[in-house]
């Protein structure tokens, strides 16, 4: 807040802020009245109409005469929020006589709608003409705290809900980005003739809105409804700012540098305490033991169990607390009855993390217990991963700390999961499709480590390249948008928010206690920061895939090579679903591509080969695709002839690629393979040799481009 001081009272902004909401305070009020908020808004540098407020039908047309007709009259009470609704507001009133009997029936309507409502007045407002009406606004979310939104006006932000959010405060950028969001964004260019509004104006008033709900926090909700967008500015007609005095108590967080240094003892331990281990199969403790030792895991392992001097040929301990040496992580495969004791022994051991498997806390209504051992965690600075969970691996490691089955395939994707269901999906869709991970990590009730730990730790993990979430909530969405946009920059982030539709919603709060937030809250923001959204289980899957064996692309002009023309249109139709830009074809190259086509193919974009074609033409097309600066991605549709046989052409596609390679040319290939059963062989070929394939599908292929894309531009690389 800017340090100037208010000529009207000789008040610092600190002070007019603090005077407004002390009075409403004071007051019992959770709003400001409407000559309130003008003062607030005037503060801030909001536009906002002449006005001033009468105590009487006199004083309303005195003032309405300063200021030039026409006016609008609405009334000011602290009771009366809503004020169209209780007969408070009359419009284009053109003269002093209008405004006097306006007065009058604004009153005994006021009266009448609430007989104990305190009447200060009628605001007479100069009244606004012309420009597009717009919403600017702001409300608190439970997750990610401030948020400002923008959308078309007046009844139609209710009626269409055309509403986009970012996370306060915005910068300039930020709110541009935000005019372009809605679906309704042409209309601000101008239609059937209109100007276009004042963007920078729009802009200005967004920024003021952000930074001021930014930095009074008893700001719960505020509304400047409408906004007249004009071609030389933009005015807020109306002004409604709700206020939320409770005391809030900040969620713990840890510094990025603890966090780092904890989760990497977690991560990547050289001892783990299995408290619970058993020699008995079928026990999660035992299961846990098994996985550690046919795992391959070379730390230490320490079984912890009350009676037991030896299990699995490894020597047990009554507790923690007796084992001689360093432990860095103690995974729980106990009843949740247990789990307080325990943690405190762990505590008291100074280890710093704990893996707990129960289940029995706050998803199935034992909030209380979860809260114990969150408070047990905070005591001693042990940091919790679940309850409620499956456990984790870490395959540099060796590491299957956890009850399902083993996994050893080492590769550079790591994913986490909030559903125990979803994580061994995971783990089968990684074994089939020999994807390779640097880590599974289950998070359960998130009672403590969440996405954002886990973020800080896969950044600073060489280990890993991309990161893949799925999660019914974000307990702390701010941290993980900063998190997400920190680590963004670096790797790509994927994330399937589940509970996107209202019924999934529900189902999410039930599985976990999980509390849904709006989606398009999600959508926004996921975006903001940089994420790469997926919408379905297998988007998170082949997007954790795909992107980390595409190159990064250089531009953003994508050439289609296809031997089927009906591959080639619903190839097209994926570019435009999935936000790529077909490039459109110089002279120069056009001809350069004929030259290798039939006089019935097509060249264009897509370069349509034809079916018939022998592997040289596949050949030609694709070296002429990658050795062309202007082209930085290539799509291919191959179908299935006897005269280029799948596997023929996967070979030949593996060579021109390293022949391109060898000369320094990289650039990210997909492809579409239509045919029977060998394109399946031919399409994990290609897949293995550094080309996204996929059998039997066109829209697959081109999603994993377009996830590649969008990380890349989100992080500044194109």
């Amino acid at each position: 807040m800017s340090a100037a001081i208010d000529p009207l009272r000789n008040e610092r902004p600190t002070d007019v802020v603090r005077r407004l909401l002390d009075t409403a305070k004071a007051e019992g009020r959770t709003a400001l009245t409407a000559p309130e908020a003008k003062e607030l808004c005037d503060l801030y540098g909001i536009p906002v109409p002449k006005e001033g407020v009468a105590k009487s039908a006199d004083e309303a047309a005195a003032l309405a005469g300063g200021m030039g007709f026409p006016v609008v009259l609405k009334i000011v009470s602290p009771q009366i929020l809503h004020k169209t609704e209780a007969g408070g507001v009359l419009v284009g009133l053109t003269d002093a006589d209008a405004v006097r009997r306006g007065f009058t029936t604004i009153m005994d309507n006021a009266r009448a709608y609430d007989p104990g409502a305190e009447l200060v007045g009628v605001q007479v407002q100069q009244m606004l003409r012309g420009g597009v009406e717009v919403i600017v606004g702001s409300i608190t979310d439970p997750s990610f705290g401030k948020l400002v939104a923008f959308g078309l006006g007046g009844v139609l932000v209710e009626v269409l809900k055309d509403v986009t959010f970012r996370l306060a405060p915005v910068s300039r950028d930020e709110a541009l980005s935000m005019l372009d969001g809605i679906q309704a964004a042409e209309v601000l260019k101008g239609v059937r003739g209109a100007k276009p509004v004042d963007r920078e104006a729009l802009a200005d008033v967004i920024v003021k809105v952000s930074r001021l709900v930014d930095e009074v926090p008893e700001i719960a909700e505020l509304d400047l409804n409408p906004v007249f967008a004009r071609e030389d500015g933009a005015v807020a007609a109306d002004v409604r700012v709700v206020l939320d005095f409770a005391a809030r108590t900040p969620r713990y967080r840890p510094s990025q540098e603890q966090i780092v240094r904890q989760m990497n003892r977690i991560m990547k331990p050289d001892a783990v305490a299995v408290i619970g281990a058993s020699a008995e199969d079928g026990k999660i403790g035992n299961s846990v033991m098994k996985n550690l030792i046919n795992g391959g895991y070379k730390g230490r392992i320490y079984p912890i169990h009350p009676k037991a001097d030896e299990i699995l040929g490894y020597k047990a301990y009554r507790s923690v607390k007796d084992v001689p040496d360093d432990i860095d992580v103690a995974v729980f495969a106990i009843p949740a009855k247990f789990v307080a004791q325990a943690l405190t022994e762990v505590g008291e051991k100074k280890i710093p993390g704990a893996v707990l498997i129960p289940s029995g806390f706050a998803e199935t209504g034992n909030v209380e217990g979860q809260d114990e051992i969150v408070a047990i965690a905070r005591q001693h600075d042990v940091r919790l991963m679940g309850p409620n969970i499956y456990g984790f691996y870490y395959t540099p490691k060796n590491l299957c700390a956890t009850f399902c089955t083993p996994y050893d395939v080492k590769g550079k994707a790591a994913l986490s999961s909030q559903s125990g269901g979803i994580g061994m999906a995971i783990i089968g869709f990684s074994r089939s499709a020999k994807m390779g991970v640097s880590a599974i990590v289950g998070l359960g009730n998130k009672s403590d480590i969440d996405e954002d730990d886990l973020l800080y730790f896969f950044e600073q993990d060489d280990n890993t390249q991309v990161v893949a979430m799925h999660c019914e909530d974000l307990k702390d969405g701010r941290s993980f948008a900063e998190a997400a946009r920190q680590v963004s920059k670096k790797k790509p982030v994927v994330v399937l928010k589940a509970g996107r539709t209202a019924l999934g919603a529900r189902a999410a709060s039930s599985h976990t206690g999980a509390l849904a937030g709006n989606d398009r809250i999600y959508e926004d923001v996921l975006r903001q920061s940089g994420v790469v959204r997926a919408r379905s289980l297998q988007d998170l899957l082949q997007f954790a895939r795909g992107i980390p064996v595409l190159p990064t692309p250089k531009g953003e002009n994508v050439v289609i090579i296809t031997g089927a023309g009906g591959s080639g249109v619903l190839l097209s139709d994926a570019c435009v679903d999935n936000g790529l830009s077909l490039m459109a074809m110089p002279p120069d190259l056009d001809a350069a591509f004929r030259k290798f086509i039939p006089p019935f193919g097509a060249a264009g974009n897509p370069v349509d080969i034809t079916g018939g074609e022998p592997p040289t033409t596949y050949q030609n097309t694709i070296r002429l695709g990658l050795e062309d600066d202007r082209i930085h991605a290539l799509i291919l549709g191959y179908w299935h002839t006897i005269i280029t046989p799948p596997m023929v052409f996967a070979k030949l596609v593996v060579e021109v690629k390293e022949e391109m390679k060898a000369k320094g040319i990289e650039k990210p290939i997909v492809a579409s393979l239509a045919g029977d059963v060998q394109v399946e062989e031919a399409a994990n070929h290609l897949y293995d040799h550094g080309v996204v394939a996929y059998p039997y599908s066109t829209e697959t292929p081109v999603a994993a481009l377009g996830a590649k894309y969008k990380w890349a531009r989100a992080a500044g690389l194109l």
